[in-house]
């Protein structure tokens, strides 16, 4: 909005500039909320365009509305694959789908210990986390490896002995999880119980700055994120992909929300900020707030932002789906001084560091 307001508004093809606005509303985390909510927005508040509510299940239930009321909906903090094949039809996605959320953990396992043949999945039995594990344990059994437990726990878990106890002495990878609160929890058990197998790469938690505050529990894992500042995402870049580059770098984003937040941006903050960069873009190229115009201006999307690659699956089986955004494997490892640092290990071309493995119990 800031930016937008800044470069003087979206020019329209009648000669018209839109200055957008924003309205909110808390949903609480309830399915009802969501739908009675993203139903006033519309309804009452007159809104164009809508954002989605944070996790896929809150998505799902804001799709159903925004579809049955002709408005496009920007997903921001929804990877499920399932919500883009359900017929809905103005509904674009912008994180990299749950179905290669983990999966680049397996491939980071067979380059440290080409040997390993064991992997426990432990997951919170919520949608999102559901769906990454699931074609999580596909992905690895097709590569030869053997999941020797896959179990799921409630959300709201606090004690993972139960889990950490059936782990076999001889496990090469431990991954899985769910959210902040019960995957921070998950990691700093796992290190009390000195549980150190070549690999631990769990969801959510560890790209976040906050997982620092676990300490020794934190060194060594490893986590999927869909940005990172320290991503290497450039006009170069996509000039060499033959996409073209629309809006501010990486390097103007991180400076622009640390100098408004006075944080570091985390991978949902940047997601947060593409959802509308998004809907600029595909504003800005149709010339119009119409709905089917605006909507052909996103089907027809294949740039490279500061968030990396955009594109959408324009096909019935799943319009939508996020096609061209691939996930970052982050690590927390240990500088020199001692200090913990976040550093990209994965893919090779953007990794800051080698990837290492845990480091075991002294």
């Amino acid at each position: 909005l800031d930016d937008v307001t800044k470069a003087g508004g979206i020019k329209l093809k009648d000669g018209t500039v839109l200055l957008p606005e924003m309205k909110s509303y808390d949903d609480e985390s309830k399915a009802d909320r969501v739908q009675a909510l993203y139903t006033k927005l519309i309804l009452e508040d007159k809104v164009d365009f809508l954002i989605s509510p944070y996790s896929s299940g809150l998505t799902d239930a804001a799709a159903v509305i925004a579809q049955q009321n002709n408005r496009i909906m920007i997903t921001a903090g929804a990877a499920s694959d399932s919500t883009y094949k359900k017929g809905f039809t103005l509904v674009y996605q912008t994180y990299t789908p749950a179905s290669r959320y983990l999966t680049g953990a397996v491939d980071i396992l067979a380059k440290l210990n080409p040997k390993a043949k064991k992997i426990a999945i432990v997951h919170e039995k919520d949608k999102f986390s559901t769906d990454v594990v699931n074609d999580l344990k596909k992905y690895a059994e097709g590569k030869g490896y053997q999941i020797v437990l896959f179990e799921g726990y409630d959300s709201g878990t606090t004690d993972f002995a139960p889990f950490i106890n059936k782990f076999p002495p001889d496990v090469d990878a431990i991954m899985g999880g769910g959210h902040f609160a019960d995957t921070s929890t998950f990691a700093k058990q796992l290190h009390e119980k000195g549980i150190k197998p070549t690999v631990v790469a769990l969801l959510v938690a560890p790209p976040e700055p906050k997982f620092a505050e676990l300490g020794e529990a934190a060194v060594g894992i490893i986590g999927a994120s869909q940005w990172e500042p320290a991503a290497k995402y450039s006009p170069e870049a996509a000039k060499a992909k033959n996409l073209e580059w629309f809006g501010p770098t990486v390097a103007e984003f991180v400076e622009a929300y640390k100098k408004k937040y006075n944080e570091e941006p985390s991978y949902h903050s940047a997601g947060g900020f593409v959802a509308g960069l998004l809907l600029e873009k595909a504003i800005a190229k149709a010339g119009s707030t119409d709905t089917d115009k605006v909507k052909a201006a996103l089907d027809a999307m294949d740039i490279m932002t500061f968030y990396g690659h955009v594109k959408f699956d324009t096909t019935p089986a799943a319009n939508g789906l996020q096609i061209g955004h691939d996930m970052i494997y982050i690590q927390w490892q240990k500088d020199p001084k001692g200090t913990l640092v976040k550093e990209v290990v994965w893919p090779e071309e953007a990794k800051t560091k080698d990837v290492i493995p845990m480091p075991k119990k002294k």
